[in-house]
């Protein structure tokens, strides 16, 4: 039984092409704000305390460099990676300090079976207040990763990181860390990559005037404005400038230790599927792809092009 368990959600870190073009769709499109910037890295945080919520470093081909989670204290971070070397998870370096433009703190990183990369955290700095903004995002609230893999790393998650399964659909199983009914969840498909993120608006007025800002700025919405079924956050999905897909979502269900987690036969019976509300459509061809990682990849293969065509390749 794991003893040391990971208790939060904390940030995620992109590889993307051009820094500058995507910092600024997350500043003037998403809402977000500068925290720290140090060579080709620029740290960025919502209107909750936490230090920074997604982090963007240009790098030749887009792509997830990780998911970083909180643990309560240096003693958790510590136990942790024993438990993920005992269990033969690909650990990096034993915890140390962190970066200081990333908040500082304890950590250390390691793989999921499957490749995904992980960062677990604790110390880092804070923001001593919160901006009241109802129309921007507060945190990153969840993380869906593709998986070939599910039952694998949703074991990783449970048995390593002292994750809590909440449902598992036909589609994605869904674990948590903290109250939130899911803080990750594994779509099954292709993996390792990277489905969509998630970052929490305060309310659906909140939500709505996001995601008006959003379209207004030329962006549409992928899929919704609808409501899950497991979780039953409202949710609306976009696609960002280097082709991940992002969403703003609101008032994702909190569970205890009291919640009965349910299996996909129960889910397909409730028959909520695509939207609680019958308001959102299934996802189209095109948001299945853009979920599925492909619309990425794609831009790294045309970026690749181009870049080999310039150099006579």
């Amino acid at each position: 039984m794991t003893h040391a368990r990971i208790d939060g959600l904390r940030s995620i870190e992109l590889g993307v092409h051009d820094l500058q073009k995507s910092a600024e769709f997350y500043r003037r499109v998403w809402a977000l704000e500068d925290v720290a910037a140090e060579g080709d890295t620029i740290h960025m945080r919502g209107t909750g305390r936490e230090h920074h919520v997604i982090t963007l470093r240009e790098r030749p081909r887009a792509g997830l460099l990780g998911v970083h989670f909180s643990a309560p204290d240096r003693a958790t971070v510590d136990a942790l990676h024993a438990q993920a070397k005992a269990m033969g998870a690909k650990v990096g370096d034993a915890p140390g300090a962190l970066e200081k433009s990333a908040g500082g703190g304890y950590g250390f990183r390691v793989g999921t079976p499957e490749g995904h990369p992980l960062s677990i955290s604790s110390g880092l700095e804070q923001h001593g207040e919160a901006i009241d903004d109802r129309s921007r995002p507060t945190k990153l609230t969840h993380v869906v990763l593709n998986s070939a893999e599910v039952e694998q790393q949703t074991k990783f998650f449970l048995d390593v990181l002292g994750f809590k399964w909440s449902d598992s659909t036909f589609l994605m199983d869904f674990v948590r860390c903290c109250s939130d009914h899911h803080s990750v969840a594994f779509a099954r498909g292709n993996g390792p990559s990277l489905n969509h993120m998630a970052y929490e608006m305060p309310s659906i007025d909140g939500l709505m005037s996001g995601a008006g800002r959003v379209r207004k700025s030329g962006y549409e919405i992928m899929w919704g404005v609808g409501k899950h079924g497991p979780g039953s956050n409202v949710f609306s999905y976009f696609v960002e400038p280097n082709g991940f897909v992002t969403e703003y979502t609101t008032e994702v269900e909190q569970v205890d230790d009291t919640y009965v987690p349910h299996d996909a036969k129960y889910w397909k019976e409730l028959n909520v599927f695509p939207c609680r509300w019958n308001m959102a459509n299934a996802p189209s061809e095109f948001a299945r792809k853009a979920m599925s990682g492909e619309l990425y990849e794609e831009e790294n293969q045309r970026c690749e092009q181009v870049m080999a065509k310039a150099l006579g390749r």
